[in-house]
């Protein structure tokens, strides 16, 4: 990245938190990880106790983007059609005809994922990893920017069925939003008449402009010293006694890419181990899987994922 486009890439990416700030309040941390996540195209999933926001998060996201972008309600009964589409016979015509699902746009807000069943949460995975859909044996693209946005309550799990391993490694980052501190709240609570603060927002980018900005992400410099330090991380949660299983070469993928998206942000054309460090717990922690004593014990993810931060010394200059 020449330091024009990182002026203008950090810049953009400015505006693009502050104008969703304006519907979500006091969260500009959650927000720019949002966008992280959108710039190193991949996906997110917010996982938080009731009425902090998290629908009101995503619409703001499609909001900002001057892309298309839906809604689906995950219920038990939802069919995997009922996401990706189905090919119908037209009697005029003579032929099978595909009619495209809610997969198919910008963003896709799938909220409250966990109350699909398995079969359902599965017809996500090709998606949300390829960005195309087949449909006897046709394949369709989910084109670009692709993005989804997916909720979960982690309080109310009657009735719910459990994200499996390999669809929350799909997912880019795992945040929650929290509740608003009090300034916020009292702000949030003078506007109450107004139900949906997102609807008022204009779009401020395209969808072709936020595809240029995840190309010049793309290009941000990573030095080998902060590589192995991240391929060390790996390697510590992996040895880690409290994890059953550590982080992937894809979660180390992950954490690169969104590194990059997050130097840029910043206006740095290069990636530093504060990066990585700030980053971790958000693209990593999910992907653990602890050991049955440690959950028993009631040892967390992030605990885990803290432990091995703390242990693990990052590069202090560059490889030559």
């Amino acid at each position: 990245m020449t330091p024009e486009q990182t002026a203008w890439f950090a810049e953009t990416f400015g505006a693009l938190v502050a104008n969703v700030g304006k519907a979500v309040l006091g969260k500009p941390h959650t927000i720019r990880l949002a966008f992280t996540a959108m710039l190193a195209e991949g996906h997110l999933l917010l996982e938080d106790a009731p009425g902090t926001g998290k629908t009101s998060l995503a619409r703001a996201l499609a909001a900002t983007v001057q892309g298309t972008h839906n809604r689906i309600q995950f219920t038990p009964d939802l069919l995997p059609s009922d996401v990706t589409g189905v090919t119908i016979y037209d009697q005029g015509s003579g032929r099978f005809e595909f009619h495209k699902g809610p997969i198919f746009a910008s963003i896709v807000l799938a909220d409250e994922i966990n109350r699909a069943s398995p079969k359902t949460q599965s017809a996500l995975l090709e998606v949300m990893e390829e960005s195309h859909v087949t449909v006897d044996g046709v394949t369709h693209s989910a084109g670009r920017p692709f993005m989804v946005i997916a909720t979960q309550n982690p309080i109310e799990q009657a009735g719910t069925y459990k994200l499996p391993e390999a669809q929350l490694d799909r997912f880019l980052i795992k945040t929650s939003i929290g509740y608003p501190d009090h300034a916020s709240t009292v702000e949030i609570l003078a506007g109450s008449a107004e139900r949906d603060r997102s609807s008022h927002l204009t779009p401020l980018i395209t969808t072709d402009a936020i595809g240029d900005m995840a190309d010049m992400a793309a290009g941000v410099h990573v030095d080998a010293a902060v590589l192995d330090y991240v391929s060390r991380l790996a390697e510590a949660t992996r040895s880690d006694p409290q994890t059953r299983l550590g982080v992937s070469v894809r979660g180390c993928i992950a954490l690169v890419r969104c590194a990059k998206v997050w130097a840029a942000a910043q206006g740095r054309a290069f990636v530093i181990p504060d990066d990585i460090k700030e980053l971790a717990e958000p693209v990593l922690a999910h992907r653990l899987m602890l050991d049955v004593e440690a959950e028993f014990a009631g040892v967390t993810n992030s605990e885990v994922l803290e432990n091995v931060l703390s242990v693990t010394a990052p590069p202090v200059e560059r490889v030559a």
